[in-house]
């Protein structure tokens, strides 16, 4: 940020001197111009000349002093509205910088609470049920967003292998009606928007479904992050009923398209 040296008080204070200085020499003028002055031996100017040339030159040099005070002066304005503008930039830049710590700050809470809460894996459908509606509890706070669907999809056969519809408390909507191949195929499937599992090694993809129009980068990854979350605790889940079972537990979910 430019430092003004410079300053107006001085300005006015300078001004005011050599403004004095001229206005003395206005007065006493006639009294130390005393009868014509011989230049040349036929060149004379008259006592009156000289005194109307020197009063002359001493109005035209305190209106040059005038508009180079009033230049100063204007120049000053304008080097302080643009600190003025500039310290107004800083401050909305600070302002914003502040609400995005808060906010990330609020975010990295979240992130802990989410992924801290879930002590034990899942044993039961129930468990999984109760992680997903958790899971969907958090998604509906980070998008702010009336309901969530978490969808399980086999890649190969496009079968819906599970589901988990979640809502906020006290709001009531009709089943939404998606296609697994639209999704599979990352079609736009409006007015829903989704995120899917990342993960390239598996067989199944986790969809989160939301009613809303778009979602920031950051809401994003934090949802993703979620789903793949959901995906560790399906496959964990799967693998221990195989191990008690000796099959997949993907057999006992229902047949849906």
């Amino acid at each position: 940020m430019k430092k003004i040296n410079f300053q107006p008080r001085f300005l006015q204070i300078l001004y005011l001197i050599i403004f004095s200085i001229i206005f003395f020499f206005v007065i006493y003028i006639p009294i130390l111009v005393k009868g014509p002055v011989q230049l040349t031996e036929k060149m004379i100017l008259k006592e009156e000349a000289i005194e109307g040339s020197l009063l002359c030159i001493l109005f035209i040099m305190s209106i040059l002093i005038l508009n180079l005070y009033k230049h100063e002066i204007d120049k000053h304005k304008e080097l302080i509205n643009k600190i003025s503008t500039e310290k107004m930039k800083v401050e909305d830049r600070l302002f914003n910088s502040e609400q995005y710590i808060g906010i990330t700050n609020i975010q990295i809470q979240e992130i802990k609470y989410i992924f801290n809460s879930i002590d034990k894996f899942p044993e039961t459908k129930d468990d999984l049920k109760r992680a997903c509606n958790f899971f969907g509890e958090r998604v509906i706070g980070i998008v702010n967003s009336n309901w969530v669907l978490f969808r399980i999809i086999d890649s190969n056969t496009q079968r819906t292998l599970c589901e988990h519809f979640v809502t906020r408390q006290e709001f009531s909507c009709s089943y939404p009606h998606v296609s697994n191949k639209m999704v599979i195929e990352k079609q736009p499937i409006l007015p829903f928007i989704y995120v899917n599992s990342n993960p390239k090694n598996l067989n199944i993809l986790i969809s989160c479904i939301m009613p809303i129009d778009k979602i920031s980068n950051d809401q994003h990854i934090f949802v993703q992050a979620i789903i793949n979350e959901i995906a560790k605790l399906f496959v964990i889940l799967n693998a221990l009923y195989y191990k008690k079972r000796n099959k997949i537990f993907i057999e006992d979910f229902p047949d849906k398209k």
